[in-house]
C-alpha cells in the first residue's frame, strides 16, 4: 500500500515535472517563432542591431564641380583645406614626455592667435572651456597649406588639424558678379553656391558622396568574407564659360587703373562676340573677392541695373532711318536746337555748328540730328517699333540670374523723341550689347550666353551644350555695313567725339554716351556727375569684338569723361585683338612705329646669342627685357621662340644655371608665371593685380623645385615719368598700353548726349 502510494506520488511528481518542461519550451518555442516571425526583441530589430556591430560604413568623398573658362582655365574649384581644432580632454595623453592634449593654455594662446588673426583673449578663453575638444569658428576653417605648415612648426601640444575641402577662386576679383561665390555650411557639412552662377547651377554643381559598407569582427578588422556594398560617389558636373581667361584679365587689370586714378562711383565692363553672342569677358567696379567674400553690392551690373543710356543709343536710330530708306547723310539741316511741345532740345553745346550735314552730326553727336530722324524722317511710332526689333523692349534672357526689364517713358511726344537719344529710358549694358550684335554681324542679332557647355565629369560627356541662336534681324546686311562705315567716322573724323577711342592698326566704329545722374528727381550738374561711356566695335569692316565700357562719376578734376573710358576701352580692345592674333588693317596702321609693332608680334629665338645683342634686340621690338643670371650668352627664353607676343611684354632671357631672385614688385601674374616656367619653379599667388610681396628675397639663389609665393594687389604704385603725366597707362597680364587721353568735342557733352 505504502509502495502504490510512492509510486503515486512519483507520477504525479513526474506529470508535473513534464507538464512544467513542455510550458517552458512551448514558451521559449512560441519566443522563437515570434523572434523569427518579426525579426525584433524589445523592439529592436536584430538585422540592425547585428549590422551596428558588426558592419562598418566609410564615406567616399565627392568633389564639387569646377568652373572653367572656355579654354578649361580654373575660375572656381575645391581645394584641399584643413580645420583648426585643440583637444583639452588629458585623458588622451598615454606618455606624459609626449602630451596629446593642451598642456600650457597662456603660451598656446600667445602663439596661436597671430596666426590665425584672433585676439589672445579669445583663443584663450576657447581653450578654458571644459571640452574634449574645441574649434575656433571661422578663423580656425578654410585653413591653407602654407599657415598649416607655420601652425605645425610650432609643435604646440594638442593642436591638430581635420583634413577639410574649401571653395577655391585662383583669380580672386576675377568677373566675381558673375562666377559668385559658394560656402560650407557648417550646420549640414555641404559647400552650398551662394551667388552668382554657383548659386543658379547649384543642381549641376552639386556633388554626392558615396560611401562603402564592409562586415567586421569587434576588433574592427574586416572580415575576410565580408560581402561589401559599394555605392559610388556623383562627382559635380564641370561648367564651362564663354569667358576668356585672358580678355578678362585685360579687363580687370584696365578697372583697376581706373579705380586708382579716378575713383568712380561705379564702372561697367563687357567684351562679347558679334557673330555668337558669346560673353568673352565681363566685370564692374565695386566687386569683390570670393575667397574672402568683401561684398559691398550683390548687383550684377551688366544685367541687373537699368539706366538711362545716352547717345550710344543714337547708333540704333541711325541703324532704324537707314534702313527704313529716310536717312541722307549728305542733307544738311540746322543744329542748336529743335522745337517740340515742352522745353526744346538742344545740342550739347547749346548753339550748334549752323547748317551742317547729318553725317557730321552724328560725328559731332548732335541731339538735332537724331531728334529730326525720330520725328520727322522715321516718325516716332517706327522708331519704337525698331526699338523693339533691337530687343530692347523685353529681356535678353542671358543665362545669368537677376536680369531686370528696361523702361521707355513714351506718355508724352518729346519723351518719346528723346529715347531716340538715350533719354526718357532706361536699358541695360547686356541689352545693348545684344543689339550691337546686329550691328556687326550683318544684321543678325545674337542672344548673349555665358555658358559654353556643362560636362558630366564621371562619364566624361557633355550633358549641355549651348548653341549660338540668332533672335532677331532688325537690319539688312546692307544697312549694318553703312552703319559701320558711319560709326568709324565717330572715331577718326576731325569732327567726331571719339577721337580718344582711335586705335593704332584698327579701325573702330563706335559711339560715345553721356548719361545724365539724378537725386531726388532733379539732374545733378556738375561734369563728374554722369556716366560716361563707348560702345564700340573692331575691326570696322569685320568686327571679331563688341567692347561696352561705362564709368559712373569719376573724379576727373577738369579731364574729359573720355579719358577714364578710352583707358580701359583701348587696353581692352587692342590687346584682346592682338592676342586673338587678328591682323592690322592697312588703314588702320597711321604710323610706321605702329606697323613695326605689329609687324613684330612673333618673338625671334635668341638662344646663343649675345645677351647685350638680345637685349638691344628686343627693346628695339618693343619688348621688355629681364635678364637672369651673369654670362655672356643667351641659354634659355621665355616665352619660346615663335610666340604671339604684346607690346611691352616681359620676356625672360637666362644666361646661366646660377640665377638670382629678381625684385618682382609691379609684376602681374602673367610675368611671374614666365620666370616659374623658365626655372622650374612651383608658383602660389594671392590676390589679384601686382606683385606687392614676394616670398624668395630678391638676389636669393634659385633651384629648380622652390616654392615662390607673391601676393598681388590692384593698388600697387606704378612709377610713371613726366612724359606719362597726360596719358592712362594700365598693365594686363604684363602688357603695358598707353592711351592717349587728347580731349575732344565730348569734354563739353552734356546732358542731352
Amino acid at each position: 500500500m505504502k509502495f502504490t502510494q510512492k509510486n503515486m506520488n512519483m507520477n504525479r511528481g513526474a506529470a508535473v515535472l513534464s507538464l512544467l518542461f513542455a510550458l517552458i519550451f512551448f514558451t521559449i518555442f512560441l519566443r522563437f517563432f515570434y523572434i523569427q516571425a518579426t525579426g525584433t526583441v524589445h523592439g529592436e530589430a536584430l538585422v540592425a542591431r547585428a549590422e551596428k556591430l558588426y558592419a562598418s560604413q566609410r564615406t567616399i568623398d565627392a568633389t564639387r564641380g569646377s568652373i572653367l573658362d572656355s579654354k578649361g582655365k580654373v575660375l572656381a574649384e575645391d581645394k584641399a583645406s584643413y580645420k583648426l581644432v585643440a583637444i583639452l580632454d588629458d585623458q588622451i595623453t598615454t606618455d606624459p614626455k609626449h602630451p596629446q592634449h593642451v598642456v600650457d593654455v597662456e603660451e598656446t594662446a600667445k602663439l596661436l592667435a597671430p596666426l590665425i588673426e584672433m585676439e589672445v583673449s579669445e583663443v584663450r578663453k576657447i581653450l578654458s572651456k571644459d571640452s574634449y575638444q574645441v574649434e575656433f569658428g571661422s578663423a580656425g576653417r578654410d585653413i591653407s597649406q602654407t599657415l598649416k605648415e607655420k601652425i605645425d612648426n610650432l609643435e604646440l601640444p594638442g593642436i591638430t588639424f581635420i583634413r577639410d575641402t574649401q571653395r577655391f577662386y585662383p583669380n580672386g576679383v576675377f568677373a566675381s558678379h558673375l562666377i559668385g561665390y559658394a560656402q560650407k555650411q557648417e550646420d549640414i557639412g555641404e559647400t552650398v553656391g551662394m551667388m552668382g552662377l554657383e548659386k543658379t547651377l547649384e543642381k549641376n554643381l552639386k556633388e554626392k558622396d558615396g560611401f562603402v559598407k564592409f562586415e567586421k569582427d569587434h576588433y574592427n578588422w574586416k572580415l575576410p568574407n565580408s560581402h561589401d556594398e559599394i555605392v559610388a560617389p556623383k562627382n559635380g558636373n564641370d561648367v564651362y564659360l564663354t569667358i576668356d581667361q585672358k580678355i578678362q584679365t585685360f579687363l580687370e587689370d584696365a578697372m583697376n587703373q581706373v579705380v586708382k586714378e579716378y575713383s568712380p562711383e561705379k564702372v561697367i565692363g563687357v567684351v562679347a562676340d558679334p557673330k555668337t553672342g558669346k560673353i568673352l569677358a565681363m566685370g564692374q567696379r565695386p566687386s569683390f573677392n570670393p575667397n574672402i567674400r568683401d561684398i559691398t553690392t550683390y548687383n550684377n551690373y551688366v544685367i541687373s541695373e537699368a539706366f538711362e543710356p545716352g547717345s550710344t543709343m543714337k547708333i540704333f536710330t541711325l541703324a532704324a532711318a537707314i534702313e527704313e530708306g529716310v536717312y541722307d547723310g549728305n542733307a544738311t539741316f540746322q543744329s542748336g536746337s529743335y522745337q517740340v511741345d515742352g522745353p526744346d532740345i538742344y545740342d550739347h553745346n547749346r548753339v550748334g555748328w549752323g547748317p551742317i550735314t547729318f553725317n557730321e552730326g552724328i560725328q559731332r553727336s548732335s541731339n538735332v540730328a537724331i531728334s529730326i530722324m525720330a520725328d520727322q524722317l522715321l516718325g516716332t511710332d517706327r522708331l519704337i517699333q525698331y526699338f523693339n526689333k533691337f530687343g530692347f523692349m523685353n529681356k535678353t534672357g542671358v543665362d545669368l540670374p537677376g536680369e531686370v526689364d528696361s523702361y521707355f517713358n513714351l506718355k508724352f511726344h518729346r519723351d518719346r523723341i528723346t529715347t531716340a537719344f538715350g533719354q526718357a529710358s532706361r536699358v541695360t549694358p547686356i541689352q545693348q550689347i545684344q543689339a550691337a550684335t546686329a550691328i556687326a554681324n550683318n544684321g543678325k542679332m545674337m542672344r548673349p550666353y555665358v555658358i559654353d557647355k556643362i560636362v558630366d565629369t564621371d562619364k566624361n560627356k557633355v550633358i549641355q551644350d549651348t548653341e549660338p541662336k540668332v533672335v532677331g534681324q532688325p537690319i539688312s546686311e546692307k544697312t549694318s555695313k553703312e552703319v559701320l562705315d558711319i560709326l568709324e567716322t565717330v572715331v577718326s573724323g576731325k569732327n567726331g567725339t571719339g577721337k580718344s577711342y582711335q586705335l593704332e592698326g584698327y579701325e573702330v566704329a563706335g559711339k560715345t554716351g553721356t548719361a545724365q545722374m539724378y537725386s531726388s528727381g532733379k539732374i545733378l550738374s556738375g561734369n563728374d556727375n554722369h556716366i560716361y561711356s563707348f560702345l564700340g566695335m573692331a575691326p570696322k569692316d569685320d568686327p571679331k569684338l563688341i567692347v561696352y565700357v561705362a564709368v559712373q562719376q569719376p573724379k576727373l578734376e577738369g579731364k574729359a569723361g573720355s579719358v577714364p573710358v578710352s583707358m580701359i576701352f583701348n587696353t581692352v580692345m587692342k590687346n584682346s585683338l592682338q592676342y586673338m592674333q587678328i591682323d592690322p588693317t592697312e588703314e588702320g596702321k597711321s604710323t610706321k612705329k605702329s606697323q613695326s609693332a605689329n609687324d613684330s608680334s612673333l618673338l625671334p629665338s635668341f638662344t646663343g646669342m649675345k645677351s647685350v645683342e638680345v637685349e638691344n634686340q628686343l627693346n628695339a621690338l618693343g619688348f621688355t627685357p629681364i635678364i637672369l643670371g651673369e654670362g655672356q650668352n643667351v641659354t634659355a627664353q621665355y616665352p619660346e621662340a615663335e610666340t604671339s607676343m604684346i607690346v611691352n611684354e616681359k620676356v625672360m632671357i637666362q644666361l646661366s644655371e646660377n640665377v638670382k631672385m629678381p625684385d618682382m614688385s609691379g609684376w602681374s601674374k602673367r610675368d611671374v608665371m614666365k620666370i616659374g616656367k623658365l626655372l622650374g619653379l612651383t608658383v602660389k599667388s594671392e590676390g589679384s593685380g601686382f606683385v606687392v610681396k614676394q616670398s624668395i628675397k630678391k638676389d636669393s639663389v634659385l633651384k629648380k623645385g622652390d616654392v615662390l609665393s607673391v601676393t598681388l594687389n590692384a593698388e600697387v604704385k606704378e612709377q610713371q615719368s613726366e612724359n606719362d603725366a597726360n596719358t592712362g597707362t594700365t598693365e594686363a597680364e604684363g602688357t603695358t598700353e598707353t592711351t592717349e587721353t587728347t580731349e575732344t568735342t565730348e569734354t563739353t557733352e552734356t546732358v542731352e548726349n
